[in-house]
């Protein structure tokens, strides 16, 4: 299994304080059935900056201390970019780091809002040659309350990444319900941990993997294992038609 977005390196952001920490993530992951997991460090979030540089030096010394204590793991690199008007500058003066060198990148929203400049920013960063995939988009309040929105972002070619969690309700039933109406809604496109410690934020993949072959069959179980490895492949993943979503009102989630 693949991870794509975690918090595994130490002390560079809310992720692993130092490298106890990440040997304890590591550890765990294995024990969810993962051999590849992506680090996706905070970058402009207003409270941390990593760049490209930075996060590529920290992926070397992480997979040297792993193959050093016998983890069966391998990091790859990768960047948690919060939405920000600079993005394709950043991407030119190769600031931003895609996953794994691909060109699938990642955008996070602010947790309340969606930018009023977001449609023209992910068109921009299309024009460039990336495909923005949108982190965590079940747990953004605008989101929540206009779902329709990520369908005209995913109908425009953006992707979007469900946190595992988020599925099994660790953020709520109000979540856990959006989670479901998204996947549902073919508005998803991978699965991953959002790790950040063995404790509050922890993996599981294993959990959220099983509760979608319950829910969606084999078909949508597979093609999420399979677009994991498309991504850090930079190839073309799986999509099926996207849908619109029958607003629903969701209580007790802010």
């Amino acid at each position: 299994m693949i991870d794509i977005h975690s918090h595994i390196l130490p002390g560079i952001d809310d992720g692993a304080n130092n490298e106890e920490d990440s040997l304890a993530l590591g550890r765990a992951a294995i024990d969810q059935g993962i051999q590849v997991i992506v680090a996706t460090p905070h970058h402009q979030n207003g409270a941390f900056n990593n760049y490209r540089w930075e996060i590529e030096r920290s992926v070397e010394i992480l997979n040297k201390l792993f193959l050093r204590e016998g983890l069966d793991l391998t990091v790859l690199p990768g960047q948690e970019v919060r939405i920000h008007g600079e993005m394709v500058e950043g991407v030119r003066k190769k600031e931003l780091l895609p996953i794994n060198y691909s060109k699938y990148l990642f955008v996070e929203f602010p947790s309340a809002d969606v930018p009023r400049y977001t449609t023209q920013l992910l068109f921009d960063l299309q024009v460039e040659g990336y495909t923005p995939v949108i982190v965590h988009p079940e747990r953004n309040r605008e989101l929540l309350e206009h779902p329709n929105k990520l369908y005209e972002f995913i109908s425009k070619g953006a992707l979007a990444q469900l946190t595992a969690g988020s599925l099994i309700g660790k953020f709520g039933k109000d979540i856990q319900k959006f989670s479901q109406q998204l996947i549902g809604s073919n508005l998803i496109h991978f699965i991953a941990s959002d790790a950040h410690n063995i404790k509050s934020r922890k993996y599981y993949m294993r959990e959220a993997f099983n509760e979608i072959k319950k829910q969606y069959g084999t078909e949508y179980y597979y093609m999420f294992l399979e677009n994991s490895n498309l991504l850090i492949d930079n190839d073309n993943v799986n999509r099926f038609e996207p849908m619109r979503i029958k607003k629903k009102k969701f209580l007790g989630l802010f």
